[in-house]
């Protein structure tokens, strides 16, 4: 007789179970599996694409100030298009915007891919299609994310975050690894000719996807602000106006990603502190996406949380702590596992900062409170990585991250004397 292994304690597979992220989204829609899968794939391009204009620029002009203008370059096309493609997911089919969006960022990547291959030296080539880029993935954003709550029930929201979190770091650990092998063995062309490649899975899952019109305003809600006949960006704001749980979930995400994002610091400090190549830049680049992947891959737990304010405040903290530590850190592993635990603080901040704005905003508003959140979450890491890299070109590389993480811990509690009220937000009764 074939001996058999004992079974697991029945305890400890209950707590593996809670413990783990809740898949139960991807088993329930297919449209959302679909919608997870394509995002995952396309995402790794893109970080792949990003690591390699970071690596390009850097290499033509020897300037931390040159790679983190790379980030300034996206900002203000981010900023304007991510509001109005907000405004716009609110009044068209979302699911012919994300193709839209999925279609232009993949012709861009095969342009980055065309300059690399002919031998184009001109960094303002690059500048140029970051910004094109920003607009279309301003144009994509607000219409995928303002999707999900449509296609899984709103109890699964938080497990359908901490999955859209999986995918996002799935792309941001494997983007910047793969990425950084392919330009030490090849050159930027194989970057850039795959994140071409990988668009082709998110414009099937977009394609895939029913019509997906924004459902009217419910005229029964005495609190819903009088709508215009169509979407206009100004109300959308001006519904954030008095909405200060709303409000300050944005603003902890850009003292985070404003004061503590070091990422245009890292082709320097490999070089300066470590002694390294680009092969290292890609490991820093990747660290805070193994965290963060970490983070979400053991998010069972977050179901069981109803203080999503108080968990939004710790982790950006935390965040903030651990960039600073990884500034003063002198040894690779110290600061490859400090940016790590950066990265899992951060992807608790995403997955509650998100729940709270899809609970809390009606449909008919989450096209452009999704601009918001785009304008945010891809903005503020653009806006930081121009001011840390104008700190570190006036002062050190060092110095820039150790400042940035200090100055993000004191800007949140700021916030929080400014907005008390955050603490107390309870999703069990949820209020913008």
């Amino acid at each position: 007789m074939t001996p058999t292994l004992p079974s697991p304690p029945r305890g400890l597979r209950r707590l593996a179970a809670t413990a783990l992220a809740d898949v139960t989204p991807l088993r329930s829609s297919a449209h959302f599996r679909r919608l997870w899968f394509g995002q995952s794939v396309s995402s790794i391009g893109q970080q792949m694409t990003a690591l390699a204009i970071s690596i390009q620029v850097y290499a033509l002009t020897r300037s931390t100030f040159a790679t983190g203008l790379v980030g300034l370059c996206s900002l203000v096309p981010l900023v304007i298009f991510g509001l109005y493609g907000g405004a716009i997911a609110d009044t068209m089919d979302r699911r012919r915007l994300g193709l839209f969006g999925a279609t232009g960022l993949a012709i861009l990547s095969a342009g980055l891919a065309t300059q690399a291959f002919l031998g184009v030296r001109q960094v303002g080539v690059l500048y140029a299609v970051v910004a094109l880029q920003a607009v279309c993935f301003a144009l994509n954003a607000p219409a995928r994310a303002s999707m999900v709550p449509r296609l899984v029930p709103a109890e699964q929201l938080p497990a359908a975050n901490a999955l859209s979190t999986i995918s996002m770091n799935l792309g941001l650990t494997v983007g910047p690894m793969l990425g950084g092998l392919l330009i030490e063995i090849w050159s930027y062309q194989a970057a850039y000719l795959v994140d071409a490649i990988a668009f082709s899975a998110s414009l099937y899952a977009m394609w895939r996807l029913p019509s997906m019109r924004p459902e009217p305003a419910d005229p029964s809600d005495p609190t819903a602000p009088a709508r215009r006949p169509r979407a206009s960006v100004l109300d959308g704001l001006r519904f954030l106006r008095d909405r200060p749980n709303l409000r300050m979930s944005f603003l902890a995400d850009l003292a985070a990603m404003v004061f503590g994002m070091p990422r245009a610091l890292f082709p320097a400090l490999a070089v300066v502190l470590y002694h390294s190549n680009t092969g290292t830049v890609g490991l820093l680049a990747a660290a805070p996406a193994v965290g963060a992947l970490l983070g979400a891959l053991f998010s069972g737990w977050v179901g069981r949380v109803h203080r999503h304010g108080v968990a939004v405040i710790l982790a950006v903290m935390v965040w903030g702590l651990s960039i600073a530590g990884f500034g003063l850190s002198r040894h690779l592993w110290l600061g490859l596992l400090l940016l790590a635990a950066a990265g899992a603080a951060d992807t608790v901040s995403m997955i509650f900062r998100n729940t709270i704005m899809q609970a809390a905003a009606p449909d008919d508003m989450r096209g452009r409170l999704q601009g918001v959140f785009t304008v945010v979450v891809a903005g503020g890491p653009r806006l930081g990585d121009f001011e840390s890299g104008t700190v570190a070109q006036l002062t050190t590389p060092t110095f820039s991250a150790v400042s940035g993480g200090v100055a993000c811990v004191a800007a949140m509690l700021l916030l929080l004397v400014r907005y008390p009220g955050f603490a107390r937000y309870d999703s069990r009764h949820p209020t913008p």
